[in-house]
């Protein structure tokens, strides 16, 4: 849930580390702090709150070309400048930034302190540089102080470290899954972060960390080993994004571009799947788990937040295409139950990052059951790419709004295409069907952007929810999963209390809450069990309640019922959750900025959760 950077080259090092940080804002944070090698001294400034904090304490930069950075997210101790990132040993010739939670953190500073050791601060990364000094004194150069200390260390982790007695050089490790650790090749100069977007902007030649991997890094490249001291060969590629994509733009907010960019994105998905001529599927990422599709008796899919509601959908559509049992549910707690799990189950994770930690241990329990497993992705080489048999990428770059838009869309429609896929291998998929199902998904892109455009018109009904307390959203069968997805966006941006329920529900409980300042957003395009939701409709009016209509254009009789509608244009049944969520997102955004509210960087809450 932190941001973490690190840079060795031949430039001075506070301005790259400075702007990696301001890439790494999405990521939530409450404090922040950079350490540079300056001639002969460590120069450590760190403050809580925002980044604009730090650039005021600063100064006169440092200016060495050496250094680390870090935005933090407060698990152990509470925000102040004193438990801010970097921290540093008692004799200050170490420096570290952390991702994650040291679960032994207690036992171990107990220790420290017995044999000396002083604590500046309430935070659990201290134990870390400490444990790396007292490896130093013992004569261990850092990378491999790092390495040691890394073994003694319980949990996940994502650790940088620096060293005043070797100047030119940092040390990284991967532990778990507390987040990504990725190293950044360009001329003379390496960079080391927590995840693509501050590295991007330096360079496209990256390799990843694996867990259990320890890395020297110095302006002329990287090494690797394993913990336990087995050499490790890094993996190059280069990430086909350009930096110029992570940029707002015209735009005032990330999430605004990101709800703009997903006609791209949702285009590039389709395209890097499938072809409409002739037509096609191109799996090229399942691997060995292509050949096992056939075999597949039942299908998990899991995920957290967004993600699971893109399951939810994904579900309808292997059970309708496929007709394989599926059922959906919570990472966190689908590894807790003791899952019944063989090598005939298939496991879809879903994770736009990559890097949640509830899915990555949701993933272990079904590799150790030795189901099948194929996870949706949006961040190439992310660690469930690394742990699934096979991957689905998603295209839709990077995606710097903490609230999901363009991920959540574009997840959707890779479900859709994976789900055809299982039925082709499952021999339930005519060529004619994959033609009309392609056909259908050809026209998407351009439904929602033909949505998009009207978002002026959609303002004024948006803004009629701004001063609501509590908004139920409604939805039946492929509009369930959206309504609990419009009532995500609503809660985490403008801070509303919201509420998405199966229509079905509403007279086992939600109804008595009914009244005229109780709005309710109900999901009611033409194939979302529509005559079914009229129903509803009818008895929210007669108990006062004004409703919101998410209607199919053209249709008359259901926006003479509500107080407002927005329409959206006809799709396909199966798509109809793509179209629908589109006003959803924008009614989010608008409600949010309308009420003052930080909209890229909503309060508590981090892009990637890497700790329970």
């Amino acid at each position: 849930m932190c941001g973490i950077i690190g840079y060795a080259g031949h430039r001075p090092a506070v301005p790259i580390l400075l702007r990696a940080l301001k890439d790494l804002e999405y990521r939530g944070y409450d404090s922040a702090g950079i350490a540079v090698l300056d001639g002969n001294s460590l120069a450590i400034t760190k403050k809580q709150g925002k980044i604009a904090n730090l650039e005021q304490a600063l100064g006169p930069a440092p200016a060495g070309t050496v250094g680390i950075g870090h935005t933090r997210w407060a698990t152990h101790g509470r925000p102040s400048d004193q438990n801010a990132h970097p921290h540093a040993s008692c004799d200050g010739r170490v420096v570290v930034i952390h991702n994650g939670i040291v679960e032994n953190y207690a036992s171990l500073r107990e220790e420290l302190a017995a044999r000396g050791h002083t604590f500046r601060s309430e935070t659990d990364t201290e134990t870390v540089a400490h444990l790396i000094e007292e490896e130093v004194r013992a004569g261990a150069d850092i990378f491999e102080a790092l390495r040691r200390a890394a073994g003694r260390v319980e949990g996940s982790q994502a650790i940088v470290a620096m060293s005043l007695d070797e100047p030119g050089t940092l040390a990284a490790a991967r532990l778990g899954n507390a987040g990504g650790v990725v190293i950044g090749f360009g001329p003379d100069e390496t960079v080391v972060a927590s995840d693509l977007a501050a590295v991007l902007p330096i360079t496209q030649e990256v390799a990843f960390l694996a867990d259990g991997q320890v890395a020297r890094i110095t302006a002329a490249g990287a090494e690797a080993k394993t913990v336990t001291g087995d050499p490790v060969a890094l993996q190059r590629k280069r990430i086909p994004i350009d930096p110029v994509t992570a940029l707002k733009g015209q735009y005032p907010h990330f999430m605004l571009k990101e709800i703009h960019e997903q006609p791209e994105a949702i285009a590039d998905t389709i395209w890097s799947l499938a072809t409409l001529d002739p037509p096609a599927l191109y799996f090229d990422d399942l691997g060995p788990a292509a050949e096992r599709l056939a075999s597949i008796e039942r299908v998990v899919l899991i995920g957290m937040g967004t993600s699971l509601h893109a399951a939810m959908i994904g579900q309808r559509y292997i059970e309708a295409f496929a007709r394989v049992p599926a059922w959906s549910d919570n990472a966190s707690e689908f590894r807790y139950r003791d899952p019944v799990l063989d090598d005939r189950t298939l496991v879809i994770s879903v994770s736009q990052s990559g890097e949640t930690v509830d899915v990555l241990e949701a993933m272990a329990v079904a590799r150790q059951a030795g189901a099948l497993q194929i996870t949706i992705c949006n961040t190439e080489g992310a660690q469930t790419t690394r742990v699934a048999d096979g991957t689905v990428y998603t295209r839709a770059g990077l995606e710097r709004g903490v609230a999901s838009t363009k991920c959540f869309t574009a997840a959707v429609v890779a479900l859709y295409l994976l789900a055809l896929r299982i039925a082709q291998a499952k021999g339930r998929l005519s060529q004619g069907d994959l033609a009309a199902h392609l056909a259908e998904l050809a026209h998407l892109p351009r439904a929602v952007a033909g949505i998009i455009a009207q978002r002026d018109a959609f303002r004024k009904t948006a803004l009629r929810h701004a001063q609501a307390q509590h908004v139920l959203f409604l939805g039946r069968g492929l509009a369930f999963p959206v309504a609990m997805e419009g009532a995500l966006k609503l809660k985490e941006v403008s801070y509303i209390h919201a509420e998405g329920y199966a229509a079905g529900e509403m007279k086992h409980g939600p109804i008595a809450l009914i009244e005229p300042a109780f709005p309710t957003i109900a999901i009611a395009t033409r194939h979302a069990l529509r005559a079914k939701m009229v129903s509803n409709i009818e008895q929210i009016q007669a108990r006062g309640g004004p409703v919101t209509g998410i209607v199919t254009e053209g249709d008359a009789e259901l926006a003479s019922l509500c107080d407002a509608v927005i329409a959206v244009p006809a799709v396909s049944s199966w798509l109809e959750p793509v179209a629908a969520v589109i006003p959803l997102q924008l009614l989010a955004y608008d409600v949010a900025v309308h009420r003052g509210c930080d909209v890229d960087q909503p309060r508590n809450l981090a892009k990637t959760v890497t700790v329970e």
